[in-house]
């Protein structure tokens, strides 16, 4: 009996050494257990990139954040009457003020752009100094069409608004030219004087975030007929942006950036980007704005949701982001490491030399810590030399013990080639971006055809 059992066990055993079917079905729980670490190696990408964005915000908090140049607007303070119930029960007349907004006939800005990057110990942000010339017009009051009465119209009020989000960046005096006589521009604290319920009363409350204005006197001409200039030397970060608030809208920009990225509600009509350069112009009419020319009481056609229909502008963005780079190419570490595997497999079969499954274990713990390599390397010296770098490590590692293992120093370069044309062939698709999935899968198809030769040549049922 126990003598039987015997060969019994001892064939068992030969069997799981030999048979091919258990051999990868270890290897393929090898490749999912090795998806843990990779997921780990995901989650510390995301860590160093969220340190880098935290850094580049401490640095736009110092320099100045991104800058959003809004107006001019023209304001009127206007004299209604409202029937009110009084105390007594009484209805009386109450006299208040509202105001008149009148958004330009026609608005030109030219902006000279110069971004650089700043550098806070292995991490960078992109800030940009940025000089903006804008010239305009007022036209007349539509005096029928919104029902005005010029006498109640309070002309030695007027104040006209300019906009911008942050005044930490303002680096002149700007003064505003009316009709070439020049005004100095000021803060406008002026809600800052009111409680809630008095400048919901006096419409006091801010047109825009931060709010520059002027008070010409036009009790004289009576007229809103008037033109503009000014000049606005900013300094920012991220983006620049601006708001269409003219019935027409000319802006042009131009600066020294290679990674331009045009954003927001309207994309230029004509934009060229060469060399170090870039210069983009914006045509804007007033059918595709969502504000009216001109309005009486709040600031209710100017709300958040429609300012964000009129915002556009350029965003900078750093030219190589090595943190998103690396994480597309840390997404292909499930099929690096398959791949490898079945390679590896594959070349056992051909040269008849069996290799022992901690030794795959090994390997895959070695192109798992690629991928720490890669992040480390691209935060000192950028992704395409730190992809390098790690690469050849890798691939030097793994074909050196290969090399020991199978004792056969063809093979070992041979399948050191198969690994480098792998590491190759995910570089292509992180660069290509666009026709990544285009590439990538004729690749792949490539890859498979490639298996099924090899696999036609191999006695899988062989011992």
């Amino acid at each position: 009996m126990n003598t039987t059992e015997q060969p019994e066990k001892q064939t068992f055993r030969e069997w799981l050494k030999q048979s091919f079917m258990v051999k990868a079905s270890v290897i393929g729980i090898l490749v999912l257990l090795l998806l843990i670490p990779s997921t780990l190696i995901q989650d510390l990408i995301r860590e160093r990139q969220a340190r880098g964005e935290e850094v580049s915000a401490e640095i736009a908090d110092k320099w100045s954040g991104s800058q959003l140049v809004q107006g001019p607007v023209l304001v009127l303070p206007y004299k209604t009457i409202a029937w009110e119930k009084n105390a007594a029960g009484k209805y009386e007349n109450r006299e208040l003020i509202t105001n008149i907004y009148l958004l330009p006939e026609v608005l030109n800005i030219t902006a000279s752009v110069q971004p650089r990057k700043l550098h806070r110990a292995i991490f960078d942000a992109v800030v940009y100094d940025a000089k903006i010339h804008t010239t305009g017009k007022f036209d007349a009051l539509e005096l029928q069409k919104s029902d005005i009465d010029p006498s109640k119209i309070l002309w030695d009020k007027a104040k006209v608004v300019i906009g911008l989000s942050d005044l930490k960046g303002l680096k002149n005096n700007p003064v505003i030219k009316l009709e070439n006589k020049p005004y100095n521009v000021e803060p406008d604290n002026l809600s800052k004087m009111f409680n809630a319920a008095e400048a919901a009363t006096n419409d006091t409350q801010n047109l825009f975030e931060n709010n520059l204005v002027i008070r010409p006197d036009l009790s004289v001409s009576k007229s809103t007929a008037i033109s503009f200039d000014f000049d606005l030397d900013i300094r920012g970060s991220g983006d620049l942006n601006f708001m269409h608030l003219g019935r027409t809208t000319n802006v042009k920009t131009s600066g020294n950036w290679n990674a331009p990225s045009f954003t927001g509600r309207y994309l230029p009509e004509e934009r060229k980007i060469a060399g170090e350069t870039f210069d983009a112009n914006w045509k804007m009419t007033y059918f595709n704005r969502p504000f009216p020319q001109q309005w009486i009481g709040g600031k209710t056609s100017l709300q958040a949701k429609d300012e964000d229909a009129a915002v556009f502008g350029v965003k900078f963005k750093l030219p190589v982001d090595q943190y998103q780079k690396t994480m597309r190419t840390a997404k292909y570490a499930l099929l690096i490491i398959l791949l490898t595997f079945i390679s590896l497999l594959f070349t056992e079969l051909l040269i008849k030399r069996s290799i022992h499954v901690l030794h795959y274990a090994l390997i895959g713990s070695a192109m798992t810590i690629y991928y720490i390599l890669l992040l480390s390397f691209s935060e000192q010296m950028g992704f395409n030399i730190a992809y390098l770098i790690a690469s050849v490590a890798t691939i030097g590692l793994i074909s050196t013990f290969i090399a020991s293992l199978l004792r056969n120093k063809k093979a070992a370069a041979i399948y050191a080639a198969i690994i480098a044309t792998f590491y190759c062939f995910v570089y292509v698709i992180i660069q290509l971006e666009d026709l990544a999935l285009l590439f990538g899968s004729i690749g792949l198809f490539v890859i498979v055809g490639v298996l099924m030769h090899l696999a036609a040549r191999v006695n899988l049922d062989k011992k």
